[in-house]
């Protein structure tokens, strides 16, 4: 599967605006999945559409449609380096019984894979890079070749996808062709079933979504057919779909082996410790020592990657007030329960130099501490105590109703004299 020579086509937009999404979409019954892709190749786009397939579970329907309408159409599989033997086994089984001619494969850059992801174990840590790095980076060259694509989302697959139509206008201008947006799972097994199509290898082992093996899980019977991909993440999608609604999945979220508290829910952790043999050039989602960040300041500059800073008790944020905006979150250490001083620095950032990226807490941090902590700004808290972790998931808190100083300019401190606080 060879990749095709890229020709720049002007994708033709002008007829589609016309036209109208609302009236393509008004003109198709819902499970007119045929006519939906026949029009778009022959009205809508003819010669300007191509469709990116995973060839996974469900994928032998719309190549079967493919195969019907026009079997020469371009079909490009991202081969992410990461997919199960069965599915690359699978990508043959389809092409020859579909009588598929015109199949590419797209590999990530292999430069991005050696600097971002030279251990091959980046999605573990973060999915979203992962993804980006080999589906949405390798593909975007592909798609600015067309005025179009043709996908096989639904709506049954998730919430986001709930509201799906046909056709779909993107940021960019291209039209999204999604011929069975109103199928359900039953309409698909009932499809699969009367065609006699080949079922993916893994299919009958519970894999009812199939992505990268190390993200792809079997589903439990009764589960939403997408639940085994990134299982135990906030993670719906890779990032080469960008739903009709707008919403866009955060990047992680709980699963209870993780130490990071964020946003309500212990999520999985992209940054990790800085070591004796991390490169300030090449560091990647590390929190930089301030002392070392200080050291090799030009060389951290000119890193590309996203960092964080670590502060440790007795070192000045003022020391790089100037530069707190290279980095994508703040870790505050608090090595004792009774050692205050990182309060101070978290005010420092939010409310002399405010700081809006991630502020973290990490060391001692204990569940009478944490509210404290948050009003100082903390808003991410790295807990190994056991106590802690159930208080935080369990919403069980301590509250700070009292206080005698004024955080910010909203807190009145009651009984107390708010004529000696500073203006705003």
């Amino acid at each position: 599967m060879g990749m095709p020579k890229l020709v720049t086509v002007q994708p033709a937009h002008d007829k589609l605006r016309a036209l109208g999404i609302l009236a393509l979409n008004g003109m198709f019954d819902e499970m007119d999945a045929v006519g939906v892709l026949r029009y778009a190749t022959s009205d809508v786009l003819p010669g300007d559409l191509a469709i990116v397939s995973s060839f996974g579970a469900d994928s032998a329907v719309l190549l079967h449609l493919v195969a019907q309408v026009d079997p020469s159409m371009p079909v490009y599989f991202l081969e992410t380096g990461k997919h199960f033997a069965e599915t690359l086994a699978y990508v043959e089984t389809l092409k020859k019984h579909l009588g598929l001619i015109n199949i590419h494969a797209i590999h990530p850059d292999q430069a991005d894979v050696q600097r971002f992801d030279p251990a091959g174990t980046l999605w573990e840590t973060d999915p979203d890079s992962c993804c980006h790095i080999r589906k949405t980076e390798p593909l975007e060259p592909i798609t600015e070749q067309y005025g179009g694509w043709v996908t096989g989302r639904k709506r049954f697959q998730t919430v986001e996808r709930g509201v799906l139509p046909h056709f779909e206008l993107t940021s960019d201008d291209r039209i999204k062709v999604n011929p069975l947006a109103y199928f359900s799972d039953a309409d698909v097994n009932k499809y699969k079933i009367e065609h006699g199509l080949p079922e993916h290898p893994l299919f009958a082992k519970g894999y009812k979504s199939i992505g990268c093996a190390p993200c792809t899980s079997v589903v439990a019977e009764g589960e939403d057919p997408r639940a085994g991909r990134w299982r135990g993440l906030n993670k719906k999608e890779c990032g080469i779909h960008f739903d009709f609604n707008g919403a866009i999945a955060k990047p992680v979220t709980a699963a209870a082996k993780h130490t990071l508290w964020k946003d309500g829910a212990f999520i999985a952790d992209p940054f990790h410790d800085w070591s004796e043999t991390s490169d300030p050039a090449t560091a990647s989602y590390t929190h930089v020592p301030l002392s070392v960040f200080l050291a090799n300041r030009e060389a951290f500059l000119a890193n590309p990657h996203p960092l964080g800073l670590l502060v440790s008790p007795g070192e000045r944020i003022e020391d790089v007030e100037a530069d707190l905006g290279r980095f994508a979150s703040v870790a505050i250490k608090f090595p004792a329960f009774s050692d205050g001083r990182g309060y101070s620095s978290a005010r420092l950032l939010t409310q002399r130099y405010h700081y809006a990226n991630e502020i973290r807490a990490i060391g001692d941090v204990l569940q009478d501490q944490i509210p404290l902590m948050r009003r100082c700004g903390i808003n991410a808290f790295v807990v190994t105590h056991e106590p802690t972790r159930e208080a935080l998931i369990e919403d069980r808190l301590p509250e700070v109703a009292l206080f005698y100083q004024p955080v910010g300019a909203t807190e009145v401190p009651v009984g107390t004299r708010p004529f000696l606080r500073r203006a705003s």
